[in-house]
C-alpha cells in the first residue's frame, strides 16, 4: 500500500506533502454543521470535508488520552501503556514509535501545539517523542483559558490571549517558518473541554440561545452547557479558517494534507445525531468522531467514505499519503485508508474495531455493534441502539462475543495498576506537578480531578507530599517549589534516599483564586487557578535509581505550611 503515496508524489512532481492534523477535545460528532447541526455554523471545518473526503463512521476512544495515543502510535491504547487520563496513567510506553518520529526521520519539520496528554516528563514529553517544537500543556485539562501558563519546549512560559487563539498563532508561526520544507504540524486543541470559557465575541451569539436541535432525551440536556460548547466550537472554526487561509496565502494549499477529527464523544448531553452515549461511553455516541481529510488535486472533493475506520488508522494512512516509511517496530492495529481516499478498486475486507474504557469492551463491524453487556445492535437500521438483536442474529452475536473475549484476554492485563515511576534527569529540568504526586496525612488535592490541581491542607509535621521518581543521572539537583502560603516561617525538608535539604518559607504569598468570572458554566470537579511563586530550595544529592522524593514540614508556621503546584528539579552541571 505504501506505493499509493509515492505514486501520488511522483505523478505531480511535487515535494512530499505537508501534513496538518487538527484534533479537538470533547467536541463530538454532532457539533458540526456539516453533520446536520443547525444550532451552530462551522463553515471552515466543513470545507475540509466538502473539498476532500468525509468518513461516515470513524471511531476514536471514549476519553482523551487513549485517542491521542492511538493516533500517535497506530495501536490500541492499552498496548501503548495508556491506562487512564491522569496521575501518570496517560503516559505512552517509551518503546512506542510515534507518528512524529516517523515524519521527523523522513526529514520533516515537526511541531505540536496544544494538549499533549501522553506524559509530562522527558522522555515522555513531546520533545522526546519526535516533536522538535512544542507549545501547550501536557496535562489532561487546564484551569484557565486566558493568558495561561504554557510549556514551551520544556520551560514554563505565559501564554497570550484565549488559549485556542494562542495555540493556533503558534501553529501558524511554525507553518510560516517551515514553509520551504515539508512539515508535520499537530494541533491538539483543548476545547470545548471544560472549564467552559470562551471569548465574549463568540459567546454573545449563544448567550440567550435556545437550541432547536436537542439531546435525544431533552430532559438530560443542560442548555447553559450547550451554549458554551457551541460558542467554543465556533471559536475553533474561526481558528481553522485562519489556518486554511494561511496555507492558501503561502501557496501551500495543494501541497498540504489537512486532517480534522475529535477525541471522543461530546462532554454533555446535546444533539449528537440521535446516537446512544456521550463522552466516557463505548456506545456509538461516545466514540464516533468526524474525520475530514483534504488534499486538493489528490483526494477528490465531496467524497463520503462509508467504510468504518478509527484513530489507529491515521499513522499508516498519513505515512502512505506522504510516501514516508512508517518505521514502527511493533505490529500496528490500524490500516492505511489511502486506497479509500484515492478511490482505488481494492478488496476492502470487513473488520472489527474494538473500544475499551474502564474494562468495558465494545466491538464494531461495518454493520453491527456489540456492547459491553453482550447486546447486539444493527447500526444500519437502529443507529440509536434501541433494539437488541442478539437473539435474532445469534451466530453473529456469538462470534463478536468470542472476539471481544479474546481481545480482552490480550489487552485487559495491560491496563492494570500503573507502577511506572516518574523520570527525573533525562532532561536538564524536570517538572513534577501535584497531579503526579501523592499526599498523605491531612494533605489533599484542591479538587477531585487531579490534572490541574495543587496540594493544599498541609497542616502537620506528620503530613507528606511524595513523588515516586526514578533518577536517570546521579548528581546534584537544584529544587524549586511553586507555592502559595498565607504566612511565612514554616521549615520544610526535601529528601530522597540519603539526600536531604532543609529550607524555610521566608515570604508569604497568598494570591486569590481566579477563573470564576470567565466561566460560562459550573466547572464541577476542577480546580480554579492562582499564581504560584517559585521558591529556590537549594541543592540535594540524588542517587541514580528509584525512590520517594518527599516534602515534610519540620515546623509549621500558622494554620498551614503552603499550597504546592510543582516541584521542579534541575540537574547541575559537574
Amino acid at each position: 500500500m505504501a506505493s499509493c503515496g509515492l505514486a501520488a508524489a511522483a505523478q505531480t512532481g511535487r515535494r512530499r506533502p505537508n501534513v496538518l492534523v487538527i484534533l479537538t477535545d470533547d467536541q463530538g460528532w454532532g457539533d458540526l454543521s456539516i453533520n446536520g447541526n443547525s444550532n451552530l455554523s462551522t463553515p471552515h471545518i466543513d470545507s475540509i470535508g466538502r473539498q476532500g473526503a468525509q468518513f461516515e463512521r470513524f471511531f476514536v476512544c471514549a476519553v482523551c488520552a487513549p485517542t491521542r495515543a492511538e493516533f500517535l502510535t497506530g495501536r490500541y491504547h492499552a498496548r501503548a501503556g495508556v491506562r487512564g487520563v491522569s496521575t501518570g496513567q496517560e503516559r505512552m510506553n517509551l518503546d512506542e514509535h510515534t507518528i512524529a518520529q516517523t515524519f521527523q526521520k523522513a526529514g520533516y519539520a515537526t511541531g505540536a501545539f496544544g494538549k499533549w496528554h501522553n506524559g509530562s516528563q522527558a522522555p515522555y514529553h513531546p520533545n522526546s517523542r519526535g516533536f522538535a517544537e512544542y507549545y501547550g500543556f501536557t496535562s489532561g485539562h487546564w484551569a484557565h483559558y486566558f493568558d495561561t501558563e504554557m510549556d514551551h519546549n520544556g520551560e514554563l512560559v505565559k501564554g497570550r490571549g484565549y488559549i485556542t487563539d494562542d495555540l493556533t498563532n503558534h501553529a501558524i508561526a511554525f507553518i510560516e517558518k517551515n514553509r520551504a520544507r515539508p512539515f508535520f504540524c499537530y494541533l491538539p486543541l483543548n476545547t470545548p473541554h471544560s472549564p467552559m470559557q470562551v471569548p465574549e465575541a463568540n459567546y454573545a451569539k449563544f448567550a440567550q440561545f435556545q437550541p432547536a436541535l436537542k439531546a435525544t432525551d431533552p430532559a438530560q440536556e443542560d442548555v447553559a452547557m450547550t451554549r458554551a460548547a457551541l460558542a467554543m466550537v465556533e471559536n475553533i472554526d474561526g481558528n481553522v479558517g485562519r489556518l486554511l487561509a494561511k496555507l492558501k496565502g503561502l501557496g501551500l494549499e495543494e501541497d498540504t494534507v489537512v486532517v480534522f477529527f475529535c477525541d471522543n464523544g461530546p462532554n454533555s448531553w446535546r444533539w449528537n445525531g440521535g446516537m446512544k452515549g456521550r463522552k466516557g461511553a463505548v456506545d456509538e455516541g461516545g466514540i464516533r468522531s468526524p474525520l475530514l481529510v483534504r488534499w486538493p488535486g489528490r483526494i477528490a472533493a465531496g467524497q463520503m467514505i462509508p467504510q468504518i475506520a478509527g484513530a489507529i488508522d491515521l499513522l499508516p494512512t498519513l505515512s502512505v499519503l506522504a510516501g514516508v516509511p512508517m518505521g514502527a517496530t511493533k505490529p500496528l492495529d490500524g490500516r492505511s485508508l489511502a486506497p479509500l481516499l484515492f478511490r482505488q478498486k481494492v478488496d476492502w475486507a470487513d473488520r472489527m474495531i474494538f473500544s475499551l474504557q474502564a474494562k468495558r469492551i465494545s466491538v464494531r463491524t461495518q454493520t453491527h455493534r456489540l456492547d459491553p453487556t453482550g447486546k447486539l445492535f444493527d447500526m444500519r437500521n437502529d443507529p440509536g441502539q434501541t433494539k437488541d438483536v442478539a437473539a435474532l442474529e445469534a451466530e453473529l452475536a456469538g462470534r463478536l462475543r468470542a472476539a471481544a473475549e479474546a481481545w480482552g484476554r490480550e489487552v485487559l492485563p495491560l491496563v492494570g495498576p500503573d507502577d511506572r515511576p516518574y523520570p527525573v534527569g533525562h532532561s536538564k529540568t524536570t517538572y513534577l506537578p501535584a497531579r503526579d504526586g501523592i499526599g498523605s496525612g491531612e494533605v489533599k488535592r484542591s479538587n477531585t480531578a487531579p490534572n490541574s490541581s495543587y496540594f493544599t491542607n498541609w497542616t502537620k509535621t506528620t503530613d507528606r507530599i511524595q513523588w515516586d521518581i526514578e533518577v536517570a543521572q546521579a548528581g546534584e539537583y537544584e529544587g524549586v517549589m511553586y507555592y502559595t502560603a498565607s504566612v511565612a516561617g514554616s521549615i520544610v525538608e526535601l529528601s530522597c534516599g540519603a539526600g536531604r535539604l532543609e529550607f524555610s518559607i521566608g515570604e508569604a504569598h497568598n494570591p486569590p483564586l481566579f477563573g470564576m468570572k470567565e466561566d460560562r458554566h459550573d466547572r464541577g470537579p476542577e480546580s480554579y487557578a492562582k499564581d504560584f511563586k517559585p521558591l529556590r530550595l537549594g541543592t540535594i544529592e540524588l542517587a541514580a535509581g528509584r525512590g520517594a522524593l518527599t516534602l515534610r514540614a519540620i515546623k509549621v508556621s500558622g494554620a498551614a505550611v503552603a499550597d504546592v503546584r510543582y516541584l521542579v528539579m534541575t540537574r547541575r552541571a559537574k
